[in-house]
Parts: structure tokens; C-alpha cells; sequence
């Protein structure tokens, strides 16, 4: 069955057009809370978001359909995706959903969904769900001594406070590091830098003063420069970037210098193989990520599992093949001994946790790979289905034959906008420069 509102992380859109408008929200509260309201007892759904303007609009039609089928609602306010995930389960909850559209610009915004485990949704789940949306769900409203109450609770970024903390050893302190962050403006704006502050270290927060229009704007995991300006002017030891609902981390290092996830990975993989705390010998990531980090890890006796992009597929292979540790390159770091999905905070913590343990500067300490040149160019389309066009066809098996043996090619579809990736690294960059924009042109003309 196709989707039709669902994409590799939630449902995303323009903010109040179709489909994120608080009339599609209130549908979705409604099929969700019908899907998870099994049983006779209280039902209850917990709700975060970030700190874009159309959070509250998308919020209160969300609690509208929830209560409208029976299921009452905890409303967090501003708080990041890994804490609603934690509070999910925490609370006892029998769904969690977050409104965020992460790294993407105030305009847009998305709602995406957690079961009572803390898990992002099963596929089949969300289908289900989206069987229920546009269907006549009048006969499954509660009768009036039955709709849901909603409430906000105190002490739920506390919670999320202490767990982030407990994720490190009791003996390490952070003290003596100077740490420059970068919340995106975001939904971490409060919670991150006083959990590195009450961890000992000296902070120097930006991105910490969101006005519903300025998250993600010019800061953040997407855009780090800020941040690398921030740490030459305090000279701070490091920069953690986080992105606007702070799911995923992108270090900065003394120099000034972006660490992607894919030498985060590296960095955890070794020190926890080294401790012993690697669950299965290897990692799991998806084929964005760079061909050197793979080289690394077999040099080191460790696999690279790759996956579909989406944390959710990382995730979903982490579970059934018994991993603990994967990602994106983009800085999603799954760390299943403590989180269920990417935390951009807690892999931050334990970057910095190998810094105090190797006592050296994070140019060194991050530096664990020379990445193989790759290249990715988006190029956007209106309408149609450019990849299944024969010319385009043809130019792919051609750059793929190019690349034999020396590289490599993804080109995808996004799952969250109207693009089309076309990424490829090889250890040859004229060679994939040329094979890369022969494939964007040949996209282009297609659209």
C-alpha cells in the first residue's frame, strides 16, 4: 500500500498547508488514538514539540482529536524528540508524538509518532494509521463521559535532565572543559547547556533564544559556522551543534573544524569496543555514510551494517541483528543502551566522556578516518518520477560502471522533500565529480 501522508520520519509539510493543517492534525490525533486505544483502561498520549510558531496551532488540534476519541494527553511544550521518547515510556504512556520538522526551516513543521516502548512506529503502524485519516471515524468518538482530559505535568525536563546526566559514569566530571553549543534555537535551548553546566563544564550557549521564527535559521547542526566562530572567540575546547529538536549532533572541533556523525560513530565504536560494551562486533549506519568510516571499522575488526537513510531503519536493524550503537551521517547517533532513538545530547556526552578519558584535543580525538571524497547534490523537482525515466536510467548504469571497484553511487529520492540526492564517493574525485553532475544534469532535464 502506497503512503500517502507518511515519510521516512513522520508526517512533514509547509506549515497550515495541505497536508500539516490543524485539520489534517486533528485527523491524525483522532486515527492515531483509535489505533493505540486498546482496552478498557485510561488511555494516555504524551505531546512535545519544538519551538516553531506553528507548534501551538498543530498542538491544540492534536489534543482536540486525541480527547476526542477517549485517550487523555500530557502536553510537555517545548522539549527534545529523544525526551518525548523517554517520557513515553517513563509515563507509562501508550503513544508519544513529537511536532518537529528538525532540521528544516520555521516555515515547515511535522508530526511524528512513538509507540509505548519508546520506538518510532512500524510502517505497518503508520499505514494503519493512515488508513484511519481519511475515513469516517464518526462512529469511533467517545461518548461524552468518556473524552480524554489533557494537562501539563511539572518536572518533565528534569527527568530528561537527570537521564541525559545518568548516561555517563558517576565519577566523570566535565569539569575543566570549556564547551560552546549551538541549539538550533531550538527545543534543547534550556535543557542542554544545563545539563553541561550542572556536568561541570564551562558553557557558551548560542541558539538559545527561539522566537517561533528563528529555529534552525543560519545555526545549528546545518548550519555549524556559527558555532565554529563561537569557539574561536571563547577558544573553547569544543562546539556541539544541535539541531532544532535535537535528535541529531555535529561537533566542532578546538580548530574550529566540523566532525560529522560518521567520525562520531568512529570515536564511540572504538572506545566501547575497547571497554567491552559493544553488543555485536560492528555498527550500523545508512549507505550515506562515507566508505573510510567502513574501512576503519574492518580495519579494526568491526562490521558496517547499512541500511535504508532514516534513523528508523538504523534502529529497526540495530533491534533484530542485536547492535547498540549506529547512525547517520548527519549526526542521528543511536546509542541503544540509553536511548531508543537519536539523541543528539547524550552522543554529545559521550564524545566528550572520550575526551577526558584520552586527554587530547578533539582534533585528535575525532580524527579517527580520512573520509573518501563524496559528493551530494540535490536537485529538486516538481512533480513526476525523474528516476524512472530511461535517459536517467542510462546515465546512472554508466556512472555505477565508471565507479566499479573504487566507489560508489546512491541516488534516492528524499523522504521528507520534493528532492532527488544524488550522492557518490570514490577514491578518484575528477572521476566523480564527472559521474555526479552527468547524473544532475540528466535529473534536471527529466523534471
Amino acid at each position: 500500500m502506497a503512503r500517502t501522508y507518511f515519510g521516512t520520519d513522520g508526517i512533514r509539510g509547509t506549515a497550515n498547508k495541505w497536508p500539516m493543517t490543524p485539520e489534517l492534525a486533528l485527523k491524525v490525533g483522532m486515527a492515531a488514538g483509535v489505533v493505540f486505544r486498546r482496552g478498557k483502561y485510561r488511555h494516555r498520549v504524551v505531546i512535545g514539540k519544538d519551538t516553531r510558531l506553528s507548534g501551538y496551532m498543530l498542538e491544540n488540534a492534536l489534543v482536540a482529536g486525541f480527547t476526542a476519541v477517549g485517550m487523555d494527553v500530557i502536553v510537555l511544550g517545548p522539549m527534545p524528540t529523544p525526551a518525548v521518547a523517554m517520557l513515553t515510556r517513563s509515563l507509562r504512556a501508550d503513544l508519544g508524538v513529537m511536532i518537529s520538522a528538525s532540521h528544516n526551516p520555521f516555515e515547515d513543521n511535522g508530526i511524528k509518532f512513538f509507540g509505548p516502548d519508546g520506538f518510532k512506529l512500524s510502517d505497518e503502524t503508520e499505514l494503519e494509521i493512515e488508513g484511519l485519516i481519511d475515513s469516517d471515524l464518526t462512529a469511533k468518538l467517545s461518548d461524552p463521559a468518556e473524552l480524554g482530559r489533557a494537562k501539563r505535568i511539572d518536572g518533565v525536563r528534569d527527568r530528561y535532565m537527570e537521564f541525559a546526566k545518568r548516561t555517563l559514569p558517576r565519577d566523570l566530571s566535565l569539569e575543566g572543559l570549556r564547551v560552546a553549543i549551538d541549539c538550533a534555537n531550538g527545543a534543547a535551548y534550556k535543557v542542554a547547556p544545563e545539563v553541561l553546566w550542572e556536568l561541570g563544564a564551562e558553557v557558551f550557549p548560542i541558539g538559545v533564544e527561539p522566537n517561533g521564527f528563528n529555529i534552525n535559521k543560519d545555526c545549528g547542526s546545518t548550519a555549524p559556522e556559527a558555532l565554529s566562530r563561537k569557539v574561536h572567540e571563547v577558544r573553547a575546547d569544543v562546539g556541539i551543534a544541535l539541531d532544532g529538536d535535537a535528535d541529531r549532533v555535529i561537533i566542532v572541533d578546538e580548530r574550529g573544524a566540523v566532525v560529522d556523525g560518521d567520525q562520531l560513530m568512529a570515536v564511540i565504536a572504538r572506545s566501547w569496543q575497547e571497554e567491552g560494551l559493544l553488543s555485536a562486533p560492528g555498527i550500523v549506519a545508512t549507505v550515506m555514510s562515507n566508505l573510510g568510516l567502513e574501512r576503519y571499522l574492518n580495519g579494526i575488526g568491526l562490521e558496517l551494517a547499512r541500511t535504508k537513510v532514516g534513523d528508523r531503519y538504523v534502529v529497526e536493524h540495530m533491534r533484530e541483528h542485536g547492535f547498540n550503537l549506529g547512525g547517520e551521517q548527519s549526526g542521528h547517533i543511536v546509542l541503544s543502551d540509553f536511548a531508543t532513538t537519536g539523541d543528539g545530547l547524550v552522543a554529545a556526552l559521550q564524545l566528550l566522556a572520550c575526551v577526558k578519558k584520552m586527554n587530547k584535543p578533539v582534533s585528535e580525538v575525532c580524527r579517527r578516518f580520512e573520509p573518501v571524497p563524496q559528493i551530494l547534490k540535490n536537485v529538486r523537482f516538481a512533480g513526476g518520477a525523474p528516476l524512472e525515466n530511461d535517459a536517467v536510467k542510462a546515465v546512472i548504469e554508466k556512472g555505477e560502471k565508471a565507479l566499479e571497484g573504487s566507489g560508489r553511487l546512491v541516488i534516492r529520492k528524499s523522504g521528507t522533500e520534493p528532492l532527488i540526492r544524488v550522492m557518490g564517493e570514490a577514491d578518484n574525485r575528477d572521476l566523480l565529480n564527472e559521474v555526479v553532475e552527468s547524473i544532475v544534469d540528466a535529473v534536471r532535464k527529466a523534471t
